[in-house]
Parts: C-alpha cells; sequence; structure tokens
C-alpha cells in the first residue's frame, strides 16, 4: 500500500493511467499469473491480499477506508480469489501451456498448510533468515492482545476462510550466518551444530541476536544485539550455543504470546525450514517449550502446502483428511529438561532480552 501510493503520488503519469485502468497492480504472486496467462488473470489470493494494507481480512475484501487513506484507485487492484480454486491456464506459448493456475498462498500460510496444520491449535515454525510461527486459529479472526497478527490463513473454494495467529522473528538463521561472515568463527552453517554440542551449555552466555532491533511479540526497533554472561571462560563454542538457544528463545516467547491469546495450550510445534535439519537446535526448542517438536520428512512446505491448494482444486486429493495421509514425520524431538529449569532459563534470556532493549548507543 505504502509503495503504491508513493509510486502514484511521485511518477510521472501514473495517477491518471491508474485512475483510467490502463495500471495493474498486484504482489508478486499477481505478477506470476498475469505472466503465466499473458495477462488474460489479474488476480491473487486472500492471503497475498492481507499483505498489501489494503485488504479487509475479515470483510474479505478491498478495503474503501484504506484505498481512501492510501488514495489508490480499486481499479488497479487485482480480483481477489480462494488460495485453493481456478485462477486460469497457462497460455498456449508459456512455460506450462494449458496447465490449470489452482494454487496460491503467501509463504508462511502455505508452510502452515503443508504442515497439514488443518485444526485450531495446531502450528508450526519455519527457521529461515528469520523464524516465522502460524497457529491455527479455525474459522474466528481472534485479534491479538499480545503483539501477533491475526491474518488469513487461506481460503478453499466457496468455503469461509481460516484464520492464523502469526508471530515474526526478524534474526533466526541469520545470527549463524553472522557467526559465519561477521565473526568468522564456522566455516559453513552446518559447523555450528557440532561446535555448539561440543560443550553442555552456553556457560551462562546469552545472544540477543536484535541485529535489526526485535520482531514479534517486543516490536522494539530500536533494540540492538547483546552478548551477556561472558567471561573468561566463554569460548567459541559456548557462543554458538548461545546463537543456537537465542534462536530457540525467540521462537517459545513467541509461543507463549500466542498461548495467552488462543488461551489453548501448545501440545506441539512441527517444524520446518532450512535450519529445521539442526538437531541441537530442535533438541533446545523442545526443552524450552516443554512440548515435543516435530520435524516432517519434508520440511520445504511452503511449496508443498502451494502443491496441496492446487491439487485440492484440481481433484487430485478429495480433502484435507487425504492430504493429512500425505504428512510424515522425520524425527521427534521430546523436551529432556524439567520445566522448572525451562522456566529459569527463559527468565534468564528475558533479562538478556531487556539489556538489548535499553541499548543507548548514540
Amino acid at each position: 500500500g505504502t509503495k503504491l501510493h508513493w509510486m502514484l503520488e511521485n511518477l510521472a503519469g501514473v495517477r491518471r493511467r491508474a485512475e483510467a485502468g490502463e495500471l495493474a497492480f498486484g504482489t508478486v504472486d499477481t505478477w506470476l499469473v498475469w505472466k503465466l496467462t499473458h495477462g488474460a488473470v489479474h488476480a491473487t489470493d486472500p492471503t497475498n491480499a492481507s499483505r498489501t494494507l489494503l485488504y479487509d481480512i475479515q470483510a474479505r475484501d478491498w478495503a474503501d477506508e484504506l484505498l481512501e487513506l492510501f488514495k489508490v484507485p480499486r481499479a488497479v487492484l487485482p480480483e481477489v480469489k480462494p488460495s485453493s480454486g481456478y485462477f486460469g491456464e497457462c497460455a498456449a506459448d508459456s512455460i506450462a501451456p494449458g496447465v490449470p493456475i489452482a494454487g496460491i498462498g503467501g509463504d508462511q500460510q502455505a508452510a502452515l498448510f503443508g504442515q497439514t496444520c488443518f485444526k485450531p491449535g495446531m502450528a508450526k515454525n519455519t527457521y529461515g533468515t528469520g523464524c516465522f510461527l502460524l497457529l491455527n486459529l479455525g474459522k474466528q479472526a481472534v485479534p491479538s492482545t499480545n503483539n501477533l497478527l491475526t491474518t488469513i490463513a487461506w481460503q478453499l473454494g466457496d468455503e469461509p476462510p481460516d484464520y492464523a495467529l502469526e508471530g515474526s522473528v526478524f534474526i533466526g538463521g541469520a545470527a549463524v550466518q553472522w557467526l559465519r561472515d561477521g565473526l568468522g568463527l564456522i566455516k559453513s552453517a552446518a559447523e555450528i551444530e557440532p561446535l555448539a554440542a561440543s560443550v553442555p551449555n552456553s556457560g551462562g552466555t546469552f545472544l540477543v541476536p536484535a541485529f535489526a532491533g526485535l520482531g514479534a511479540p517486543y516490536w522494539d526497533p530500536a533494540a540492538r544485539g547483546a552478548l551477556v554472561g561472558i567471561g573468561r571462560g566463554t569460548t567459541a563454542a559456548h557462543v554458538a550455543r548461545a546463537t543456537l538457544d537465542g534462536i530457540a528463545f525467540q521462537v517459545a516467547d513467541l509461543c507463549a504470546a500466542m498461548d495467552a491469546d488462543a488461551e489453548v495450550p501448545l501440545k506441539e510445534l512441527r517444524v520446518d525450514g532450512g535450519a529445521a535439519a539442526n538437531n541441537l537446535l530442535l533438541q533446545i526448542q523442545a526443552d524450552l517449550l516443554q512440548v515435543p517438536v516435530v520435524r516432517p520428512k519434508c520440511i520445504e512446505t511452503t511449496a508443498l502446502g502451494a502443491a496441496y491448494l492446487a491439487g485440492l482444486a484440481t481433484g487430485v486429493w478429495r480433502n484435507r483428511e487425504e492430504i493429512a495421509w500425505q504428512w510424515e514425520v522425520d524425527r521427534t524431538f521430546e523436551p529432556r529438561i524439567s520445566a522448572d529449569e525451562a522456566f529459569a532459563l527463559r527468565h534468564q534470556w528475558s533479562r538478556a532480552v531487556e539489556r538489548a532493549r535499553h541499548w543507548q548507543g548514540s
């Protein structure tokens, strides 16, 4: 919304052409559909529309109030169709002639679908450059009172949409990249696991990777990274362990906020993304959450979710129950420490976070 407003206000002729219906706006999925159909279809789905600052997720339409606020003419916006449904066919001279386009989902919503988190209370976390935790809310768009986002999870055909709570961690796997590229403690991301596992714990060291501020549930852009609790005995292994801890602590903070919003305690956490291959990270996560952390055999669940949405619309699968049968467990990580130990660690973490948030640099 803000980008479109800027273009309309600052680029010569753009507003005139937009109001005349000569221009089309959309997110990346909209552009892809437009290109694959050679301009025959200008459409998106509710999960992507909800990321534009212009869409009402409860009314399920472009919001007149927001269009007026951003001075965006409705004529430039795509048609919003169900996430799982018929959008059109690839043009005859495209890369996939005649192939139907039948599934569109936003990155994290598609991952939630790919993890077959179809029932309210089921949650997944994606460990990528950042971390993204979504919890299925079912048909009710429960507003968050704990600094999370309420979003559309998906819409299947003519059904009412499902909603989700979402929390975002800005720096997840990027903290491991910092150890590699910034500090030179490891030569590849894969080296962090054996290095961190060479010590039983972080030795009282905590890394708050607020390199770009802190995301949910803090939303503190002024916070800065902090490495606290170091002493003469602190080694590279302790810093590596604290880095994995820092990723897991941030996800635990999101889970706590979601538990408070949904009023349903988390029973298990399904995980995916590149860093989900790190066994030690997932064990730490299970310890802190005190619930099982479950990694499926396929951790590329965003692409899988998009395929499921398309297959559901085209009859490859008849319903969500058939899709759920496709999901297979690779490994389940059970908590190995007590609830009291987990509570004490999270209390120490919260103190480290406060130091990161009260950084007074210039």
